[in-house]
């Protein structure tokens, strides 16, 4: 695929016999179709193909040297550096090029095996990732009513990206195969994604399900008695409802208010038990209120119960883990003196004399070209200076009017001449835009009937006009564009050989490399278009449709940022104010970002339009930044809302009612208690009451000490009550702060 750029050798050894001995070193930059599926653990099978460019067997024949078990050995003892490369073996066998007329080239080709030591990929790349996914497993063991598990694993996801931004090096960039190995992290990744999501569904229950309504019968039935029993769920015991204890308290409290006849009889005692009853009904109310902020309801249990039912991790992340056409004319006849090569050569002397003119007894008769060309290769795309690199076999034939001999006469009805002693047509590709780094070919054919035929290998670094609007599921279609630079229509006319339906079949049949390009389509169009004087001349463009493989930048660009964004999205079921969500999300752009960097090689880069998968990646980006503030608006709202003044009543009509009503947003009803005991005058109201009514009591004054202990009681009963207030007031919260949240 390239020019030999080994030290020269100028000499070759010559012995008695004529036997010609000419040994070089040759640096081989060669084609090779390789399956990295099975990457870093893969062993591949590349061929060294030898044979006459252009010379046919009955010119030039091919044999083997030495044997390929010798040739494997030797090269064994020799090699001296292999790098991540072990030679395995070198095998070798014939072949025949064959012509259409029978005629063929001989070939010998060599198979050579050589396997990639796994090592270094297995300590860095799958022993850290296994290593990772493990602690991902582990931190289900953490305490999600104590720790922010949700971070924990969005760090976790950032460390990983991470890793793989480090690693990025390591890993085979193909559009050819998906390694197993870049499945296999993408499927970490998922995992993780997967373990992410669970866990922000379990802080939602464990956080929220206090306002969830009551688990239907039959889930409970299914999950918590029948499933629950497949995995030992503990059967978790029924415990009477809030209310029950409520009510209970209250006519405890009111069979002991009531008492017996006897002991209305005692005034002073009465006086005592009444602050003792008061105030323990406002600690049996804060505990009450506490007890269902830590412990839950049974709805809330039910739920998750159900939640930790569904998320065992042992059981759902193992789970988841490719004619030709002549123009008449004369000749000079040429006479041989002997039928033998050398006499043909010597006759064909004065031809070359004349290698510096067109070759036609007339000038005004055109010579006809016939081209044609096999698509070997498409070595790549450049995206950003808009180029095409590909390997052709081009192939021209003409006629020199000035060449003709006797077959008989002369021994032979063709001969292999040097280029340079010729005339050649000067044929370029428009589209060229580097020089050709393909191996020189000296040799062309030259038939006795005057017709020449030229063959060479053209390694074509071309100018394209790329449309990557619909990356990476784009069809590119490229032109080559072949036509003589100088001569115009009247002296040169250019013709396809065969039809180019046979060129793209035989194309798909050779083609030895393509990366992530498909060969798709190959068309032909001739065109006359008029030069800077006035004539036309004659153009041969071939049209080049390649498609690109799409399915490395679905794996690695497509489904992760898919999965970020799901996560983005879904983070907002996590209890704004027990977890920092806002933390969480600009972990998560961090990560994205990180995300970015690691796959920005795999982006085409172009001045001319913008990619729809960029537009996409951009979106996204914009979504969770607007994600972002959008989670730092409500954390405001929710901590900061019960200082706001009331919400006006025509926002109130217009959002609450009429787009309320449209999202399904249920309609909390205006909590007059909590109206009520926002007013500082309202503790006061209630203490006077207690204490008219004390006053009011009849009996005669106890002692001095008896009425100190119950104004330490009564103190006690509003320091108590103030407490009970303030804990409704933030669990609750204030109408208009409930209406901002809203």
């Amino acid at each position: 695929m390239d020019e030999n750029t080994a030290p020269p050798v100028p000499y070759v050894y010559l012995y008695s016999n004529g036997m010609v001995h000419d040994a070089q070193p040759v640096k081989v930059v060669s084609s090779c179709n390789l399956d990295i599926y099975t990457f870093p653990f893969d062993i591949q099978n590349c061929t060294f193909t030898f044979n006459s460019y252009i010379h046919l067997a009955m010119d030039i024949m091919i044999f083997l040297g030495k044997s390929a078990e010798n040739i494997t050995k030797k090269s064994k003892n020799v090699m001296t550096t292999m790098g991540e490369w072990e030679l395995l073996d070198i095998t070798s066998h014939k072949d025949k090029y064959g012509h259409d007329d029978g005629q063929y080239i001989d070939e010998l080709s060599f198979h050579i095996r050589v396997r990639r030591r796994a090592t270094l990929y297995v300590v860095n790349l799958l022993i850290p990732s296994c290593f990772l996914i493990t602690v991902d497993l582990f931190s289900f063991l953490l305490p999600p009513q104590t720790v922010d598990r949700s971070s924990f694993k969005m760090t976790l996801i950032l460390g990983y990206t991470v890793f793989l931004l480090i690693m990025n090096d390591l890993l085979p960039i193909t559009g050819n195969t998906i390694p197993l190995i870049n499945v296999f992290f993408s499927l970490c990744l998922a995992l993780m994604v997967t373990s992410l999501l669970e866990t922000i569904f379990i802080t939602n229950l464990l956080s929220g399900s206090a306002d969830f309504s009551p688990l239907p019968r039959w889930v409970r039935v299914f999950v918590l008695q029948f499933l629950g029993c497949l995995v030992c769920l503990p059967q978790k015991t029924k415990e009477p409802k809030g209310s029950d204890i409520k009510f209970s308290t209250a006519m405890a409290q009111r069979k002991a208010d009531e008492g017996p006849p006897g002991e209305m009889m005692l005034v002073a005692e009465g006086k005592a038990v009444q602050e003792l009853r008061s105030l323990g009904r406002d600690l049996q109310a804060i505990r009450l209120q506490v007890e269902q902020q830590l412990c839950g309801s049974k709805s809330s249990k039910e739920w998750i119960q159900c939640c930790l039912l569904k998320v065992k991790p042992s059981k759902v992340l193992f789970i988841f883990i490719s004619v030709l056409m002549y123009a008449s004319c004369s000749s000079i006849m040429l006479n041989c003196s002997q039928p033998d090569p050398p006499s043909l050569l010597d006759a064909l002397r004065p031809v070359f004399t004349l290698s510096s003119i067109r070759p036609v007894m007339n000038m005004s008769t055109p010579t006809n070209v016939s081209i044609d060309f096999i698509l070997f290769g498409i070595l790549g795309v450049d995206e950003k200076a808009q180029l095409l690199t590909t390997y052709i076999w081009q192939k021209l034939e003409w006629r020199n009017d000035f060449i003709g001999w006797d077959p008989d006469q002369c021994g032979s009805s063709r001969i292999t001449i040097p280029r340079k002693l010729l005339w050649v047509p000067d044929v370029v590709i428009n589209e060229f835009m580097e020089k050709n780094s393909a191996p020189f070919v000296p040799y062309s054919y030259v038939y006795s009937d005057g017709l020449v035929q030229d063959e060479q290998p053209v390694k074509v670094v071309s100018s394209c006009r790329l449309d990557i609007y619909t990356f990476p599921f784009d069809v590119q279609n490229c032109s080559l564009s072949f036509n003589s630079y100088l001569h115009r229509m009247a002296a040169m006319q250019i013709f396809p050989t065969i039809p180019v339906e046979e060129i793209l079949k035989f194309s798909q049949e050779v083609m030895a490399t393509m990366g992530e390009w498909e060969l798709i389509g190959l068309s032909v169009k001739k065109l006359q278009l008029p030069a800077s004087d006035g004539e036309p001349y004659e153009e041969l463009r071939f049209f080049v449709t390649v498609r690109r493989r799409a399915t490395l930048y679905v794996v690695n660009l497509l489904i992760p940022s898919c999965f970020l964004i799901t996560v983005d999205l879904l983070s907002f079921l996590l209890p704004p104010k027990s977890i920092d969500r806002s933390l969480f999300k600009m972990t998560l752009i961090l990560g994205y970002t990180v995300f970015l960097l690691i796959m920005n090689d795999l982006l085409p880069i172009t001045g001319e339009t913008i990619p729809l998968m960029n537009v996409f990646l951009s979106l996204c980006l914009g979504m969770m930044v607007a994600s972002l503030l959008e989670t730092i608006l409500i954390t405001n709202l929710l901590c900061g809302s019960a200082h706001y003044p009331p919400i006006p009543r025509w926002v109130r009509l217009f959002v609450l009612h009429f787009l309320g009503r449209l999202v399904g947003l249920p309609q909390k009803p205006r909590d007059l208690e909590d109206t009520v005991f926002q007013n500082p005058a309202a503790q006061d109201i209630k203490v006077s009451f207690l204490v008219a009514e004390d006053n009011q009591a009849p009996g005669p004054k106890g002692p001095l000490d008896e009425d100190k202990a119950l104004q330490e009681l009564r103190s006690l009963g509003k320091d108590l009550q103030a407490l009970h207030n303030q804990l409704k007031k933030q669990t609750s919260g204030s109408q208009s702060s409930e209406e901002w949240i809203q």
